[in-house]
């Protein structure tokens, strides 16, 4: 099985260890201590050994922070975390915070007298974060200082660092080189006068070098560094016993590759303009240069910039993804009126359909499957604990993804369980206006994700109602499922760029009783021509994705006539693409499935 149900509580958690904690805090010096989520790689997702946010707290979610004080501790978190955060943690222990209504420089100057220690560990924020703390914490008279991982002086038991092997991803999936790749962000570099750029983003030196890695799970990443030089050559800090022979081959005589505890060492050697980029890099990398300079991470937008053989990749991919959830998606509508199915029985279905695809090398995220109020739980992870019956009549959510040798998805669809309420059917029609506002978007070249943000919304707006996330994120190609820069989110201003693959994924959630999401992967190519226009250069959106959505769910007469139009013709092209990939009950549901409204 790739999905893991361990519980997401544990006796010891909360006030025993918050109290070894603040024991070292008083040795130490420091009125608080940061503990973030995020491990030195600032990954989403972090390995076990750097789960300290959820050691200390029982907060499993993928995002937040703690902030521990003599007398108090703040959990901060999002709003697609608000309800996981109310029900995971002791809440004599921690207060759960809102943010980023609350954010942490002021809450700290609330608790905190003037002349106030906070402790945090060098390796685990960026030098954008801390230099905004520290600006904000001297109008208050609070000190920011590094020191050694105080979580990690009362973990007895961590788990070693993830020892996972590094893997080849051939240049014909990747469309370009590493040479090639290398010799070209070596020359904005040059041109830039730096020497070289730290690199400490896995999923960038993953790119970059042609690879993938298994320190993550869900993840094909690598833990390790990296220092890309004007020259074109790469100096790689990784424990050799995750590079095997293939990939040293790979690498040629232009990629050396030394122990990660050489890395300070060898940074402190640079004597040259090293570039950094200061909302990725841990506070101890520019610490140790001699001439750090900021800038963006060469690597991000070429990136997200896709090729067109990664493109046909990701269409490879989500084709044979979307017949394991059309198998998937058949036998869910024979089962779930049953009343005898559970929310991990259906997880387990689900990966056992996409098992049958020998491209898959594991899922892309813990599969989140939510059946009635849990689906209101935004990013609800089922365990044996919490887990539910799929009670016929209920809402299920189910979102989920996987890491093909040649592409990621990600997919969320809610299917009705039984009988449908007029109040359901208008909300999931709602968000569905505004998914499919996203697919027909049409924009001039240079509009950011928070230009398109509101046409997901404003159905919802109009009906008094909104939901607490962005409308989608960057993924990456058989790479990570949340990618950068690129976001359709209120709060994004990076332009959207031709071969950029987002999600479109409006939601609406109303808690104790149900929620709703609906997700598609499209990537960003050039508008077609439309008679009568000028000559501005324009950009859209193609599908990736191509699963039914549930027409039990919609309320036709609140779609308008171009609305309609496009479910029908989306569902004609699901039929068209993923019909001969699947047979017997699963082609005759398909059939029914897409059938016009």
């Amino acid at each position: 099985m790739f999905q893991s149900f361990e519980s997401l509580t544990r006796p010891e958690q909360g006030p025993p260890r918050l109290a070894a904690l603040r024991e070292v805090m008083a040795a130490e010096g420091v009125d608080a201590f940061l503990v973030p989520r995020a491990d030195a790689f600032q990954g989403e997702y972090v390995a076990p050994r750097d789960e300290r946010l959820a050691w200390l707290t029982g907060f499993t979610g993928s995002a937040g922070f703690c902030a521990v004080l003599a007398g108090t501790a703040g959990l901060f978190v999002d709003g697609r975390y608000t309800l996981q955060a109310a029900q995971q943690v002791d809440h004599g222990a921690f207060n759960v915070v809102p943010w980023p209504q609350t954010k942490l420089a002021d809450w700290l100057a609330g608790h905190l007298r003037s002349g106030g220690t906070v402790g945090f560990d060098p390796w685990l924020h960026t030098v954008k974060e801390i230099a905004d703390l520290r600006a904000k914490g001297e109008d208050h008279g609070l000190t920011y200082r590094e020191c050694a991982n105080l979580v990690d002086s009362v973990w007895p038991e961590q788990p070693d660092p993830p020892r996972g092997a590094f893997r080849v991803h051939p240049d014909a999936l990747a469309g370009e080189s590493h040479g090639d790749k290398r010799a070209r962000l070596a020359t904005e570099l040059a041109g830039a006068g730096h020497a070289a750029a730290v690199l400490t983003s896995p999923d960038s030196i993953a790119w970059l070098l042609n690879i993938r890695g298994s320190d993550i799970r869900c993840n094909p990443v690598p833990h390790a560094f990296a220092l890309l030089h004007e020259t074109g050559a790469v100096e790689l800090f990784a424990d050799p016993a995750k590079v095997t022979a293939d990939v040293r081959a790979h690498f040629g005589a232009e990629v050396a590759l030394h122990p990660p505890e050489a890395f300070a060492t060898r940074l402190a050697e640079l004597t040259a303009p090293v570039r950094i980029d200061p909302a990725s890099a841990p506070v101890a990398v520019e610490r140790a240069l001699p001439q750090p300079v900021h800038g963006a991470d060469p690597c991000v937008l070429p990136k997200a910039r896709k090729t067109a053989a990664e493109i046909a990749g990701m269409e490879a991919a989500h084709r044979r993804d979307a017949a394991a959830m059309c198998r998937f998606l058949a036998w869910l509508d024979e089962a779930a009126p049953t009343g005898t199915l559970t929310e991990i029985a259906v997880v387990a279905r689900l990966e056992e359909e996409r098992r049958r695809a020998p491209e898959l090398v594991e899922i892309s995220f813990d599969t989140i499957c939510g059946a009635g109020p849990h689906g209101a739980i935004v990013h609800y992870r089922v365990t044996t604990e919490t887990d539910a019956p799929v009670t016929p009549g209920d809402l299920l959510l189910i979102d989920s993804g996987g890491q093909y040798v040649d592409g990621t998805t990600d997919i969320t669809r809610t299917v009705a369980t039984g009988p449908v309420t007029d109040a359901q059917r208008e909300a999931f029609t709602l968000v569905l206006k505004g998914m499919i506002a996203i697919h027909r978007a049409r924009w001039p070249k240079g509009v950011a994700g928070r230009d398109l943000d509101a046409l997901a919304r404003i159905a919802l707006w109009r009906a008094g109602r909104d939901y607490d996330h962005g409308t989608g994120h960057g993924v990456g190609a058989a790479l990570s499922v949340h990618e950068g820069p690129q976001r359709l989110s209120r709060v994004s201003d990076v332009a959207l760029e031709a071969g950029m693959v987002l999600s479109n994924e409006p939601g609406y959630y109303r808690a104790g009783e149900w929620g709703i999401r609906l997700e598609n992967l499209v990537h960003v190519v050039p508008a077609p021509p439309v008679e009568g226009t000028d000559a501005r250069e324009m950009l859209s959106f193609a599908t990736l994705t191509w699963v039914p959505i549930d027409r039990r769910l919609v309320d036709p007469r609140l779609l308008d006539r171009d609305e309609a139009a496009w479910l029908d013709a989306y569902h004609a092209d699901v039929r068209a693409r993923v019909g001969p990939l699947v047979e017997g009950a699963a082609a005759d549901w398909l059939a029914q499935a897409t059938a016009p409204l």
